[in-house]
Parts: C-alpha cells; structure tokens; sequence
C-alpha cells in the first residue's frame, strides 16, 4: 500500500491565512485545525524520521513531543521586539546534538513556510567558546574543512549561508587563505526544497538524503566543538 504524504495543502491554507490574522482569538478559534493540519503531521514526521536519524548519527535527537521536542514553538517571543504578533507563520523542527540544550546546537532544521520550504544542517549562532573552537578547527585544519564542504554530496546539495564579520576576527590572521571562513559567525548549510517536494508522499526519504550529504560538515563541527558524532 502507498504510503500517504505527511503533509498537505492544508498545511499552507492554515499557515496563509494565519498571516493575515495573527491574533489569538483568530488562532483560538482555529486550534484545532493547527493540531490536524499544522503541528500532528509535523510531530508524526519528527517520530518516523527519528530511526532514519539513527542510521545517520546516535547523537542526534528526534523528538515528537508536542511542546519541548524537536518541534519549534508556534508562539513568537515578543519581550524584546518590536513586532507584537504572537504567532511564527511557519513552521520548523531542529534535530539537534543531545550535548546541545537550544538552537544553537549543531544539529539538522527543517522549515516550511508557504513561502520557501528548507533543509539546514550546522550551528547557527554559536556563542562565543564555541565560535572560537570551529575558527580554531578550520584555521589549524584547513585541509580537513575544505573537504567537508567540497565533496560531491555537499557542494552539490547546500549552500554555505549566516553571518560574518567584515574583518578578521582577534587572533586570525588576515592573510590566512581560509579567513573568508573563519569570518563566519554562522557554520550553516542550506538546501532549498519546495512546497510542491513537502506535499509528496516520498518527502521522508527526499529530506532523509539531504541531510546525510551534510554529514562531511556535521562531523567536522561536531570534532571541532569536542562532541561525538
């Protein structure tokens, strides 16, 4: 028997129109329609992706737990901004290291949003012990970074994106040949899929392979930060 899609259009109508009425007594009055169409079929991707994730790395987590899983929150933090709406108008899941405790941890990332669906692999943000130790890992081991992020499955899947300074950080080199790297403030790596790719049936295996071409990048990281792969 086929097996059905996680996900459907559903998904995208409830995430559309939730933009336009980003308030709780609309999003109250819709609940429901969250957990069937929204967040269900997103926690039953997390728990039949976490044995494919074991294959790829035992270190990684898989958690469907509806509230402190892999899972991102629907509500917004809005304590420090200036953008009250209480509401993401996406979604997203971080199958991150078990020695990490937010999204900072290296890790694996979906995100769908109406807008763009995509794969992430790496660290985002990193604090700053953690920042050091990769600058360290590629300054002293250039050959080994460039491999991670120059072989076939990577090169030909991701895109190496986030932030960096402009100048050489304090203690680099400015001449170092790698020092555009070692500028990074963010080690992630983006594969773009589609709306069209979450709705298949097959899309479980498609993300599956993705994120594996990223293992060359995630063990570097994951050496370089002093955490088993």
């Amino acid at each position: 028997m086929p097996r059905a899609p996680h996900f459907g259009p559903e998904l995208f109508k409830f995430l559309r129109q939730l933009d336009h009425n980003n308030n709780r007594d609309w999003f109250t009055a819709n609940k429901d329609r969250f957990h069937q169409d929204v967040r269900d079929p997103l926690l039953q991707f997390i728990a039949d992706f976490k044995p494919k994730l074991a294959k790829i790395s035992t270190h990684l987590v898989a958690d469907p737990h509806p509230t402190r899983g892999s899972m991102f929150r629907i509500h917004r933090d809005t304590r420090f901004s200036n953008d009250n709406r209480p509401y993401k108008t996406w979604v997203a899941a971080q199958f991150r290291h078990e020695a990490g405790k937010d999204a900072h941890a290296p890790g694996f990332y979906l995100h769908i949003s109406p807008k763009e669906v995509f794969a992430g692999v790496g660290i985002w943000h990193p604090d700053g012990p953690t920042l050091n130790k990769i600058r360290d890992a590629i300054a002293e081991n250039g050959a080994e970074w460039k491999r991670s992020i120059n072989g076939k499955g990577f090169r030909s899947t991701f895109e190496l994106q986030g932030d960096a300074l402009k100048r050489a950080p304090k203690g680099f080199d400015p001449e170092h040949p790698l020092i555009e790297d070692i500028k990074r403030k963010d080690f992630i790596g983006v594969a773009d899929l589609s709306t069209a790719d979450l709705v298949r049936a097959d899309f479980l295996d498609q993300y599956t392979k993705t994120v594996r071409n990223g293992t060359p990048f995630m063990k570097f990281l994951t050496k370089a930060v002093g955490v088993p792969w």
